[in-house]
């Protein structure tokens, strides 16, 4: 049986995909030839009249295109402006370059864009230019006519010692049009760094646009351009700082935290618990015209490199929920546009007008003082801001007009609905988001930041499941904004056990985990300001003084006895607190003493002090 001979090679047969145009490098790109509008406008039209005379002859003359033939063509089209008449071999030469061309218009532009002098008309500079162009591309970025200072300096020195043949110095604006014509990349590079150089010039892709409501959501932290007021103290407190959640494929908001800790996990976790359950605006002192429908599980949660965004608490929490977190690259916000837009917007459009608000560019400040203007306050604007999202942002059109957030909502909820929680699945997300941690299971039950939590039901699971020194230790989920209780993983159980906080409840009820260090951090100051560090370092040094006395007077003894038996002797003279404070015996005690023993049998006795009961019968 004959080998089947394959006519194609492997490599033929296994085509390898092509590079997407979109990333394919300049010098390998295949460009199209310019047509006559890319040229100014007298010269487009200039090439038009030609080709319309060239049409015109071609169909008048009979025969070839010759002086004989072409000639009496031009006497009768020229009569009146013979000055306009081009030359028969001009004509010709005209015509030979549109046919080459396969009929391109631009063959019968005029060149003009080519004239001009293509060589450099001052020779002998280049070394100074060089030095010149060094100093400017620096990383202080100093100004071209700086350089070209130097330029003019360096070459005025170095010509002072020439006699003949000086070297040329080229004006300023043809040494700044030197400059301006270097390659802009490596310009930028050497002046403002490579990353404001790739964020410039780097080619920057669109985004693949999500297909349903909650396929893409992004999140992000900005501090607002605005100073609230205390509800109690009725003080500025200062620029809150706003975690935001986004859905892009409608544009709508679904959920935001607002607070003055800088942005961490509990900031992003109270973000995402928000968005993804149901709102309930009853609870505001304001009336709103619209409801706020967006919530649901989201299956793309876009963060950026945070430190936040990297807890394992929010990977695991993500995970269990089916909550997939995709990462930007590291300083690329431009790859999260739209949750960074809405940030702008907020700064124009809500808080333009109100009184406290700060400016992202200090030199927009003027004589203008924020904090002295401010006067609303914490609850005010967080109410203001809900009216803002779902009356005013939502049912309004963006500025391109192309969709209103509300109704891109609602129809892409028609046709896709997202997937919802059941009560117990977002009672169980809750204690998920919270911050997980470490913590050693004791006869009291588990001790968190000096608090410590037990119960009825934990100290049942203490009697009924021994512990090992491996499972001693459990993981308990907290939740920032309420220490009263936590929630504990019982391996035993396959759950998660609420435990109430056994201290003070009135205390631990509704208190964040931030108050309760600052509490403690004020308690410690207070308890170091009443102690009296110099009575207590004088106790301390009079303790040492004292000790090192008693050392010294004992090694000035006679007494050679070993320290064991020495302590023997106290524990039988009871030296204590309450009895007496030395192993002399007094006269009255000597029958305390062995018969016909000498001391130092009666030390040797009192070292065997528990071996030997019998001696001292």
């Amino acid at each position: 049986m004959m080998d089947f001979e394959d006519e194609f090679s492997e490599s033929e047969l296994v085509k390898k995909p092509d590079t997407p145009i979109q990333y394919v490098k300049l010098e390998d790109t295949a460009l199209v030839k310019r047509d006559l509008d890319t040229f100014p406008e007298f010269l487009r039209d200039n090439a038009l009249n030609k080709y319309q005379l060239i049409v015109f002859i071609d169909k008048k003359i009979s025969g070839g295109w010759t002086q004989k033939n072409l000639d009496p063509i031009l006497d009768v089209l020229f009569t009146t402006a013979m000055d306009k008449r081009p030359n028969w071999r001009t004509l010709v030469r005209w015509r030979k370059s549109y046919i080459e061309s396969d009929g391109d218009l631009a063959s019968l532009v005029v060149k003009r864009h080519k004239m001009g002098n293509r060589t450099s008309r001052v020779k002998g500079d280049e070394v100074f230019f060089e030095q010149a162009l060094t100093r400017f591309l620096d990383a202080k970025r100093p100004r071209v006519s700086t350089a070209y200072q130097y330029y003019r300096d360096a070459i005025t020195i170095e010509n002072e010692s020439i006699v003949d043949g000086q070297i040329p110095i080229i004006s300023y604006k043809s040494f700044n049009q030197r400059i301006k014509s270097l390659p802009p990349y490596p310009v930028a590079v050497a002046r403002h760094g490579k990353f404001k150089a790739d964020q410039w010039f780097a080619y920057c892709s669109s985004h693949i646009p999500p297909t349903r409501i909650l396929e893409r959501v992004e999140i992000d932290h900005t501090p607002l351009d605005l100073i609230l007021i205390d509800d109690e103290l009725s003080i500025p407190i200062g620029r809150p700082y706003l975690t935001l959640i986004v859905d892009v494929f409608s544009g709508c908001v679904l959920g935001f935290h607002l607070s003055y800790r800088s942005p961490s996990y509990v900031s992003a976790a109270k973000a995402i618990v928000h968005a993804i359950k149901p709102k309930s605006l009853e609870g505001l002192d304001i009336e709103l015209q619209n409801e706020w429908p967006c919530y649901g599980k989201f299956e793309n949660l876009v963060v950026d490199n945070g430190a936040e965004f990297w807890s394992k608490s929010l990977e695991h929490a993500c995970k269990e929920a089916g909550i997939n977190i995709q990462y930007n690259p590291v300083r690329k916000p431009w790859l999260k546009p739209f949750v960074e837009r809405f940030f702008g917007m907020i700064n124009e459009c809500f808080l333009a007008e109100m009184p406290g608000k700060t400016f992202s560019n200090i030199l927009a400040k003027e004589d203008y003082k924020p904090e002295k203007d401010a006067i609303m306050r914490f609850s005010t604007f967080v109410e203001e801001f809900h009216r803002w999202v779902v009356d005013i942002y939502h049912q309004d059109s963006n500025s391109r007009e192309t969709r209103i957030p509300i109704k891109q909502w609602q129809r892409g909820f028609d046709i896709y609905p997202p997937l919802k929680m059941s009560a117990e699945d977002e009672q169980r997300f809750t204690v998920l988001m919270g911050i997980s941690d470490e913590r050693t299971l004791t006869r009291n039950g588990f001790k968190f930041e000096e608090l410590m939590y037990d119960s009825t039901a934990l100290a049942d699971y203490r009697k009924h499941y021994p512990q090992t020194k491996e499972t001693i230790k459990k993981i308990i989920k907290v939740d920032p904004d309420d220490l009263s209780s936590i929630h504990v993983y019982l391996e035993e159980l396959g759950g998660y056990l609420k435990v109430p906080c056994t201290d003070n409840s009135d205390y631990t009820h509704g208190l964040s985990l931030h108050e309760h260090k600052v509490i403690k951090k004020i308690n410690r100051e207070i308890i170091r300001e009443g102690k009296d560090d110099l009575g207590l370092a004088k106790a301390r040094m009079a303790i040492h003084a004292r000790v090192k006395q008693e050392q010294e007077a004992f090694i000035a003894s006679k007494t050679k006895a070993k320290i064991t038996a020495v302590k023997k002797q106290a524990q039988l003279a009871d030296v204590s607190s309450t009895g007496q404070n030395t192993i002399k015996m007094k006269s009255d005690d000597q029958s305390l003493l062995l018969p016909n023993k000498s001391a130092a049998k009666q030390i040797h006795i009192f070292e065997n002090w528990d071996d030997d009961l019998e001696a001292f019968e």
